[in-house]
């Protein structure tokens, strides 16, 4: 009982010989710091990772847009609607081959 009074009256930390007991105790609330720091950094670095990966497949599915949106424009009919509009029709006869001798 004796021992578990000095205990709570932190007795430990005023003795003659405390000073090992405080150099320890120092120590471990470094270590604590150190490892709550750690932790914080990791999930810093989790927190920015799923933002990247976020940011990752919003690029991706802009570029399979752009893509389909690309490939829609180079469809012949596509080529034959806009020029018509700018009064410009499909050849009715194929080009001739020239050659030169």
């Amino acid at each position: 009982m004796k021992q578990i009074l000095s205990l709570l009256n932190i007795e430990f930390l005023i003795k003659e010989d405390a000073l090992k007991n405080w150099r320890l105790l120092l120590f471990l609330s470094f270590l604590a710091l150190l490892i709550i720091a750690s932790g914080h950094s990791a999930d810093k670095k989790i927190y920015e990772i799923a933002m990247l990966n976020n940011e990752l497949k919003e690029i991706k599915s802009e570029f399979v847009e752009k893509r389909a949106y690309l490939m829609q424009l180079k469809l012949e009919t596509q080529i034959i609607k806009r020029l018509s509009e700018k009064g410009i029709a499909p050849a009715n006869q194929p080009p001739i081959k020239l050659t030169v001798e």
